[in-house]
């Protein structure tokens, strides 16, 4: 699967995204090296602890099917720039796809690519 078409599915995913309070959309799509897509949304609660991010519902959703062998992530926002993860997705993202490439995109079609190294150079590990 070309990066680009990630992308359109990370896109699909924004569309689906649960936010009533902040009306801010994320999409993210997750690509196995066996060649499958998980889509996920951020997921807002009234009791904010409990929202969830679109970086780890994918991932999430992925892991909950038996894939654990990621090759890259895609995503985007409703913003008109990149919105990279957070730092609670930035370490599951450490854990589940050390070496994936992590791809960001904005509303111009524009991308960017960063290893987790580039984003998170110093984490937590076991």
């Amino acid at each position: 699967m070309k990066y680009s078409d990630l992308v359109k599915e990370a896109m699909k995913a924004k569309e689906l995204a649960y936010v009533p309070y902040s009306h801010f959309q994320v999409g993210a799509a997750v690509l196995t090296k066996a060649g499958k897509v998980y889509r996920g949304c951020n997921i807002e609660n009234a009791s904010y602890g409990a929202t969830n991010c679109a970086e780890r519902t994918a991932l999430y959703k992925a892991v909950s099917e038996g894939d654990r062998d990621f090759e890259a992530i895609a995503i985007v926002s409703s913003s008109n720039d990149f919105t990279p993860p957070c730092g609670i997705c930035r370490q599951v993202l450490a854990e589940l796809m050390p070496n994936g490439i992590i791809i960001l995109a904005n509303d111009k079609g524009e991308t960017r690519e960063y290893s987790l190294d580039d984003l998170l150079p110093v984490r937590f590990e076991l």
